[in-house]
């Protein structure tokens, strides 16, 4: 191949990475604008508000027994949030960013838009991934609140910070698996419901030892769930592949579906 073809290929494969972005980023950019004057970031403040409120109280009942301080108090926090509160949390958000897809003619219009559908799911799981950052930034406030509330002397410990974003990254599945799920079901409301349930399965499987086999275990065993010590201590690396493992099984199905789903009559 002579000098010249190789800097054409060069090239070439630049404008199409060029053009992927900017469809990429149409894509972020559109659903951004149906976030606008929605429920989503009073939902996203307003809610984790409760399980700060019942993981506190939950503590200062107990306050003889659990000894650890910050970390007593980070089991009570979470026994409730990363149990009941956080993956309805983000059931919440992917049923509101198919809502108006649902709608009327909506689905028509976004079948028939000219944008690559794979860029279409990972608009809206990049939004999803967003505010669910929003919202662990949040807990992890409410958390020192709530330690300074309760009286506890001193910061926070850093391990908190590590698993606040350890249990981001398990949004990446399951925001995957829930936005799959808000696509194919018009209910606002089952997907939700489906994501209570599967996080409660998830507390009784991680605990049998087999949370790496089900996504929603992997948001508990991220965020160290009503735990003291690190539970995914020398194997995050394998939390982390099974995040990306069931991230793209959903993401897969989502497009295989959305790519030979017809415009609705």
């Amino acid at each position: 191949m002579s000098r010249h073809e190789r800097t054409d290929k060069k090239k070439k494969r630049k404008r199409a990475f060029s053009l992927y972005m900017h469809m990429f980023f149409r894509c972020v950019s559109a659903e951004r604008q149906k976030l606008r004057h929605s429920v989503i970031f009073p939902a996203c403040i307003l809610i984790p508000i409760i399980p700060a409120i019942m993981g506190t109280f939950n503590y200062l009942q107990n306050i003889g027994i659990l000894k650890n301080q910050w970390y007593s108090l980070w089991t009570q926090l979470t026994l409730f949030y990363a149990t009941f509160f956080y993956a309805p949390l983000i059931g919440l958000y992917c049923s509101y960013m198919w809502r108006l897809e649902h709608r009327s003619n909506n689905w028509n219009i976004l079948m028939s838009t000219p944008v690559s559908i794979p860029f279409l799911y990972l608009g809206k799981l990049t939004l999803i991934l967003y505010i669910t950052l929003v919202t662990q930034t949040w807990v992890g406030v409410l958390y020192i609140i709530a330690g300074k509330f309760a009286g506890l002397p001193g910061l926070c410990p850093p391990d908190v910070i590590f698993w606040l974003l350890r249990g981001t990254v398990s949004a990446i599945a399951i925001g995957a698996l829930q936005l799959l799920l808000s696509m194919v079901i018009r209910s606002f409301s089952v997907p939700i419901g489906i994501a209570l349930i599967g996080s409660v399965a998830g507390m009784l499987i991680s605990n049998a030892g087999l949370g790496l086999c089900w996504p929603y275990s992997l948001m508990l065993m991220g965020m160290n769930s009503n735990k003291s010590t690190d539970s995914l201590a020398g194997s995050t690396a394998l939390f982390a592949g099974a995040a990306v493992i069931f991230f793209l099984i959903f993401y897969l199905a989502a497009v295989r579906i959305l790519s030979t789903k017809d415009v609705r009559t």
